[in-house]
């Protein structure tokens, strides 16, 4: 697929409103307290750290993501959309109120990030992840700084199936294990900052 047509695609998919997965109300209507978030958040610094960076390989960095973002994916893991074995049973135990709560800390922080040095970003995900990673509609993650290992993970759990999205699938059936590796790689090296 040739990145003019998975820019379009996406694009297309993301004014439709379907990045998300739905099943979660409109950014104005689950603007949670971050202060409240944070006091729940201290159950979460284990793997994703005080400010959302990770502390395990396994983990994503959560610091700087959108509260959209980050509620529709505890929300995700709430109902079993979206499954893995810790964050499954963490988020289970909580409210709507608490998840936004929780997305509003996070989101507090700020994430910037360089991109890699002497290599071209990734065309088929710049549309929505940006050049150096920093997400650029407020459905997609930040992908800078997350480890091969979490990035080569998801997206091959995109193309199987086990993890599901309107968007990423499409994209992901149309790549091989090296290109999956290539791109883990790539944003990888980026350089994220969290403040």
């Amino acid at each position: 697929m040739n990145a003019r047509r998975v820019a379009v695609l996406l694009a297309g998919l993301w004014v439709g409103g379907v990045w998300a997965g739905g099943g979660w109300a409109d950014e104005a209507t689950t603007r949670g307290d971050a202060a409240a978030g944070g006091r729940i958040a201290v159950q979460c610094r284990t793997c994703h750290g005080a400010n959302g960076v990770a502390q395990i390989p396994v983990a994503p960095n959560i610091g700087g993501e959108s509260a959209s973002y980050l509620a529709s994916q505890l929300a995700a893991f709430r109902s079993g959309a979206r499954e893995n074995e810790m964050m499954s049973v963490v988020a289970k135990g909580l409210s709507d109120r608490q998840i936004a709560d929780v997305a509003a800390y996070y989101a507090g922080f700020t994430a910037t990030a360089e991109a890699p040095a002497a290599q071209p970003a990734p065309p088929a995900c710049v549309a929505c992840h940006g050049e150096n990673g920093i997400a650029v509609i407020p459905d997609a993650p930040n992908l800078a700084g997350e480890t091969a290992m979490y990035l080569d993970t998801q997206l091959k759990a995109f193309r199987s199936g086990k993890r599901t999205s309107a968007v990423m699938q499409p994209v992901a059936a149309e790549l091989d294990d090296a290109a999956i590796r290539a791109l883990a790689e790539y944003f990888s090296a980026a350089r994220l900052v969290v403040r």
